[in-house]
Parts: C-alpha cells; sequence; structure tokens
C-alpha cells in the first residue's frame, strides 16, 4: 500500500528557489513524497517542473532551500553521487548510445553501482568475472520485465520509438532506484503506447518497491496513475492533492485555460 508524504518523507522540498539572472524559475516550492507514492508533478509550460527535476538529481543546486532524500539533504552532492543514493531519472530526450545494444545501455547504468576498483578489473579477479554475471543477470531480469528482451543485442539506433522509451527507463532503473524521475515519458507515444505505460508505471511502484516523481503534459496519465500531484505555475506551487481535488481546483483552471495564465 502506498505510505503517505506526511507519514515517512522519501523526498522532502523545502522553500527551494531557482534563479537565473533575473528569472526566478522556482520561487519557495515545498512538497513531500512518501515510500511507495506516485507523485503527479503538473504545471502549463514554463512552469518550473523540469527544473525542479534538475534540482532534485543535482545537474542545479538551488540558490535557496533545500532537498532531502531519506531525511539526508543531497545538494552539492553531484549528479551520480545522487544516482548512488538511489534516484534514477528518464529525461525529455531520450540519453542513450545510439550504437550501443539495449543490453550495453542497460548495463552502464548498472556499473554505477558496481564496487570493483581499477585493479580487480585490470587483473580479471575471480570477483570482478562474478560480479560482472550478476550484471549480466540483473540486466537480464530488468529487459524481461519491461518486454525487451527481443531486442536486447539490437542496436538503440533503428529501434521504433516508444520501445527507446522504454529502453531509457531500463537504463533509469538499472541502478535500482528508490527514487525514479520521469520527466515527459509519454512524450511522443500514441494512445495504445501511453495505456501500456500507465499500466507499467504503476508496476513499477507495486512489484519493484519503486517511488516515483512523475513531470508530464499527457492529463489523462497524470491523473490516472498519480496518487497526489503538485501543480506549479511560474514557479510557485499553486495546488496539491488528489487528481479528483487539483482537476477542480480554480488556480488550475485558471492556470491552464485563463487569459492571464498559461506560460509559454
Amino acid at each position: 500500500m502506498p505510505g503517505t508524504a506526511a507519514q515517512s518523507p522519501l523526498l522532502a522540498v523545502r522553500d527551494v528557489t531557482m534563479r537565473f539572472g533575473g528569472i526566478v524559475a522556482l520561487d519557495h516550492v515545498s512538497f513531500d513524497i512518501g515510500d511507495g507514492e506516485i507523485v503527479g508533478l503538473i504545471g502549463p509550460n514554463g512552469a518550473g517542473k523540469t527544473t525542479l527535476f534538475n534540482c532534485v538529481s543535482q545537474l542545479y543546486t538551488p540558490n535557496e532551500g533545500s532537498v532531502l532524500l531519506a531525511g539526508r539533504s543531497i545538494l552539492g552532492l553531484g549528479p551520480h553521487r545522487v544516482a548512488a543514493l538511489g534516484v534514477g531519472r528518464t529525461f525529455q530526450n531520450l540519453a542513450l548510445f545510439s550504437t550501443l545494444t539495449v543490453m550495453q545501455n542497460v548495463m552502464i547504468g548498472i556499473h554505477a553501482r558496481t564496487h570493483s576498483g581499477f585493479l580487480a578489473n585490470a587483473l580479471r579477479l575471480s570477483s570482478v568475472r562474478r560480479e560482472e554475471r550478476q550484471m549480466h543477470d540483473a540486466a537480464m531480469e530488468l529487459l524481461a520485465f519491461l518486454e525487451l528482451t527481443a531486442v536486447a543485442h539490437h542496436p538503440a539506433a533503428g529501434l521504433p520509438f516508444g520501445t527507446l522509451k522504454r529502453v531509457e527507463l531500463a537504463r533509469a532503473m538499472a541502478g535500482h532506484p528508490r527514487l525514479l524521475l520521469l520527466d515527459e515519458p509519454a512524450g511522443g507515444l500514441n494512445h495504445e503506447e501511453v495505456g501500456a505505460l500507465a499500466q507499467l508505471v504503476r508496476e513499477i511502484r507495486d512489484r519493484r518497491a519503486v517511488t516515483v516523481l512523475l513531470v508530464e503534459h499527457h492529463m489523462s496519465l497524470v491523473m490516472q496513475v498519480s496518487d497526489r500531484v503538485v501543480v506549479l505555475d511560474f514557479g510557485r506551487k499553486i495546488a496539491e492533492g488528489p487528481p479528483t481535488t487539483v482537476q477542480k481546483n480554480p488556480d488550475v483552471i485558471r492556470a491552464y485555460l485563463g487569459t492571464d495564465g498559461a506560460a509559454g
């Protein structure tokens, strides 16, 4: 059963403010995500959603505020350290190596969590060989879970876009994240693929015990899978709550439909 943010926050965003020159991209944004939750982060274009993702994954360090993972500040740790602590992420633009196979792309994600040092690898010690076997088995299990086994040894280049989206998801999950940040996972997918994605996101939470923060313009997907929804507009949080409540919020309706609301 999903946790609640009030009981056990896995991620705590506290008064996060991010400026780029004179532009305030995030303005004192705060919210929690509990273990096992799927939280949707929505808002018009330019609302600050991807900037917030970049603060959580530490591509950016905010000017003010804090970001806590399981009670520990992650500010200043850098993306690789944050990933090692259990934060996985997909990107709007696919971050795959097109000339490598699907398996190799996933193995790169797993390598980030290995323990063998340079000398052990150079000497091909038995511990390294054992770890490589374990990585290969873990990658194959993950590819089977995402229904990618048939293309495991196919180069990423030339695969259908919907398949590449799942490969990107496999790479993000390869490090066994506790928190998975999904940045526009439905972008470019057709109606049938979006329906399959909704089921997959729930399975990732239910079967692999992964907490999910989802940025998405596809409103039906967000409302279908999210336990709670956080809404940003012009860098400020304007609403938070269950999907059915957020949908009826006048500030949210104004942000998306009002003449004085939506950012370009």
